[in-house]
């Protein structure tokens, strides 16, 4: 008898654990999937690119010219153009739909883990604004978006930009 006491001490648990949060489970709506989700986020990089060319191109403004800072000097007035960009285009969109345009068009959209719209102050202040405030070091702002990407290959597809805003990325 005294055997079978031991042998049930290292016995797996039987009950039933489940994720907080699990594809198809309580948000309503299906997780974006991860290759849509890169696709949406170069279509916006790629916008991006192309109003700073035509910015460069039709005023004084450069914002590619060589400042002549070192990797560990903070870029901050190129960080506040980055977010004023970023408002600029994207702006309208996330306070109304959770949706930059590259998600627009890709149809997913940002919400909170139930299915519920995410309101701007969290999109901006916990979800991008940790990368904008990396983006000031030029050395450190890749850095923590390779890191930040790299969260998405979890079973949960949620970047660690989503884990710090507690936002999930759905089909729209």
């Amino acid at each position: 008898m005294e055997d079978q006491s031991q042998d049930a001490r290292y016995a797996p648990p039987q009950s039933h654990v489940e994720d907080v949060l699990q594809p198809g489970g309580a948000q309503s709506g299906e997780l974006a999937s991860r290759g849509t989700r890169f696709f949406a986020a170069m279509l916006d990089a790629g916008i991006s690119i192309a109003v700073i060319w035509l910015l460069s191109k039709l005023t004084p403004v450069n914002l590619w010219e060589d400042d002549g800072l070192g990797m560990w000097e903070p870029r901050i007035s190129s960080a506040v153009a980055g977010m004023v960009l970023y408002l600029v285009l994207h702006g309208y969109l996330l306070a109304t739909r959770g949706q930059t345009i590259g998600k627009a068009l890709f149809r997913i959209r940002i919400a909170r883990p139930d299915g519920s719209q995410a309101q701007i102050g969290r999109i901006l202040a916990l979800r991008d604004g940790p990368m904008f405030f990396t983006s000031i070091w030029p050395l450190l702002g890749p850095i923590y978006v390779l890191i930040d990407c790299l969260f998405i290959f979890r079973a949960s597809r949620r970047c660690l930009h989503d884990q710090i805003a507690d936002t999930v990325v759905l089909q729209a």
